[in-house]
């Protein structure tokens, strides 16, 4: 057994520790805040710096590249001690970086600014999902609800940066860093405390157990990876889809990434209530199916308001399998929980990133247009791929809990 599974979990409980689960949910919406304003800042950057497709995109690959080595590698170190003080450090450390890109001038500054913000992203994610599990346990809704913290706080980071941006312009990032100084100070304080109770014995709850099973967590990495160039395409490029292509004026391009990120919110909820109640590939397979239809509707209107429901509806799809990812992660790797959830938080996510040159290349050579067309094939590719796989846990059962009973309904 992984070191995770060693201290103070000597007998199982069955019920959700919801304080666990609120509090790691909201630091996830708050380090993930980070991550959303990215993309809402690229068009700004563009506007004010005069910055091409190419180099956008390499902004994003800045935001994922360091992320993408660095999140397995904090996971393989928690599975050997766990560190609980990198959610709030992590945290904090990608508030400063996104906080300084306003007051640099230069391209390479402003690429390794947006670097440090990834890697502290990095270091929050696999020890926060270890706490996730701990917390909820074996539920794919309480999962679900970390990730929409996550997926609240991405959507959040447009929120509020795009009219910080068009008020102050870029020079109005230090404002942002006020989030991850809250909270990193409530975990300072708190998480000790909520996670395992007045006594500090770590609260049990059911974890996964059994052998690795690295084929299937392989074929999960594929089909995350498809997922996340789909997603990481989408952020970047949706705000300059809707300017350059319909139109638009910049705060409806602004408006444009907040719906798909929104909508996004209630599509992980629906993940998690499809997984429990059939099982959690199913949620992966309608989350690729109804991306198919949805890209096609949002590349071929040409009225923007009708090609913004198509975006709500892409969101909602692509988000559809997103907790499930982490959890059949953790489920298939049970004796490294770290290192599955920083692979399928990280590696697996960000990867994604590193196409994004590639894709913004792809759109200075012909047109935003015919780059959504072409991520079309993705999500049937996706698709196809989910049919080589297993869910560990079988239809209508969810991970078994140490005692090795199965764990029933909610």
């Amino acid at each position: 057994m992984g070191d995770d599974h060693d201290e103070g979990e000597r007998a199982p409980s069955l019920s959700m520790n919801r304080g666990g689960v609120a509090l790691m949910s909201t630091s996830h919406l708050v380090n993930d805040f980070y991550q959303g304003v990215v993309p809402a800042l690229l068009p700004f950057l563009a506007a004010e710096r005069h910055y091409s497709y190419a180099a956008i995109a390499g902004l994003t690959l800045a935001a994922t590249l360091i992320s993408s080595v660095a999140q397995p590698v904090f996971g393989v170190l928690g599975d050997r001690r766990p560190r609980r003080w990198l959610i709030g450090a992590g945290m904090l450390t990608a508030g400063v970086g996104l906080a300084l890109v306003g007051l640099a001038r230069s391209y390479p500054l402003t690429w390794i600014l947006i670097a440090i913000s990834g890697f502290g992203i990095a270091a929050f994610h696999p020890e926060a999902a270890r706490a996730a599990r701990l917390a909820g346990g074996p539920s794919n809704r309480a999962m679900s609800i970390f990730a929409l913290g996550g997926n609240g706080g991405y959507a959040l980071g447009s929120l509020v940066a795009t009219p910080v941006f068009l008020l102050l312009g870029v020079r109005g990032t230090p404002l942002l860093l006020i989030p991850a100084a809250v909270m990193a100070t409530i975990l300072a304080l708190r998480l000790r405390r909520v996670l395992d109770g007045r006594s500090g014995r770590r609260r049990t709850a059911a974890m996964p157990t059994g052998r690795d099973d690295w084929p299937e967590f392989v074929k999960l990495i594929v089909v995350v990876v498809i997922r996340s160039i789909l997603f990481l395409g989408i952020t970047s490029f949706i705000g300059l889809y809707f300017i350059r292509e319909l139109h638009t004026s910049e705060s409806v391009g602004g408006a444009a990434l907040t719906v798909f990120l929104v909508t996004g919110a209630a599509g992980t909820l629906l993940g998690g209530w499809v997984a429990d109640r059939s099982n959690r590939l199913m949620s992966i397979r309608a989350g690729f199916v109804l991306t198919v239809p949805a890209l096609a509707g949002l590349v071929f209107t040409r009225s923007w308001p009708v090609t913004l429901a198509f975006v709500a509806l892409t969101g909602i799809a692509l988000y559809l399998p997103f907790a499930v990812f982490i959890m059949l992660g953790q489920d298939y790797l049970p004796n490294r929980i770290g290192t599955a959830s920083g692979v399928t938080v990280g590696l697996g996510v960000s990867v994604g990133g590193l196409f994004s040159p590639l894709l913004g290349t792809f759109a200075d050579h012909t047109s935003l247009r015919v780059m959504f067309t072409a991520l079309i094939v993705l999500p049937v590719l996706g698709l196809a791929l989910t049919w080589f796989m297993r869910d560990p846990s079988g239809p209508g059962t969810r991970t078994r809990p140490r005692s090795g009973r199965p764990v029933p309904r909610a």
